[in-house]
């Protein structure tokens, strides 16, 4: 079987991941992505609410269709979850309603890959501001999960965030582990994680899941491949798929 999943990503800064992504999940695998529109490089609320904007996703969803793809996802994690839960349900029903594809977006795709792995305690290394960052951390209640640590870089553009190397990524994560923690959540699309993700959890001796890495998995869940993928984290390889009913409110 082949799957083709979409992704939608903002601006420039670690979409390279994808590529990488595309050839560790080997043949039948294609994630083509669409640059969406930013119009300031900021994790700053007000510059976040328009990343995530109704007319920004759409213009950049009808340039997706043009690749056949069969889901879509929204590759921005504080895009998303800025918005917070409601609100973040409404942006992708309006996505998906541009798409007619199954459609999704990095925060909804940590909280289902935290329930595909059984996950309730997570500890979150973020590389936004703590005010952004917290916000994060509000989605994930909402989802059920308890946030037994936040630790927050406090880098304010992508890019920034886009040039942090392996060593750095490595230290980052260890440093802002717990103990309680079933797992560490680091929850930025524009930190590269894709080659690194084997050593990540070998590193930390649990589960890490990262932003790209679980905005593929979601795309190619919604695609339709339920395939086990090694090198790619445990998420890759037990995630089971499952959505996590959570409230709102």
């Amino acid at each position: 079987m082949s799957y083709t999943a979409g992704i939608l990503y903002p601006g420039y800064s670690a979409e390279d991941d994808y590529p990488t992504l595309e050839r560790l999940l080997g043949d039948g695998i294609r994630l083509p992505l669409v640059h969406t529109l930013m119009r300031e490089d900021a994790h700053r609320v007000d510059a976040l609410l328009d990343i995530g904007s109704d007319d920004v996703l759409a213009d950049g969803a009808r340039q997706l269709l043009e690749h056949r793809v069969q889901s879509v996802i929204w590759a921005c994690t504080s895009g998303s979850f800025v918005f917070g839960w409601r609100g973040a349900r409404e942006q992708v029903e309006k996505l998906q309603a541009v798409t007619g594809l199954p459609t999704s977006s990095t925060s909804f795709a940590f909280v289902n890959a935290a329930a595909g792995l059984g996950l309730r305690r997570v500890a979150v290394a973020a590389t936004y501001p703590d005010d952004v960052a917290a916000k994060f951390v509000e989605f994930l209640q909402a989802a059920g999960l308890e946030v037994v640590r936040l630790s927050s870089r406090g880098i304010i553009t992508a890019a920034e965030v886009g040039t942090l190397e392996r060593g750095e990524v490595l230290e980052f994560a260890a440093a802002n582990d717990d103990d309680r923690a079933d797992a560490l959540l680091m929850p930025d699309t524009a930190l590269h994680t894709a080659a690194w993700l084997s050593d990540l959890e070998d590193r930390l001796g649990k589960p890490v899941l990262t932003a790209n890495q679980v905005s593929a998995w979601e795309a190619l869940r919604l695609a339709g491949d339920r395939a086990v993928h090694d090198g790619l984290g445990t998420l890759f390889r037990e995630g089971t798929g499952g959505e996590r009913n959570a409230s709102p409110e």
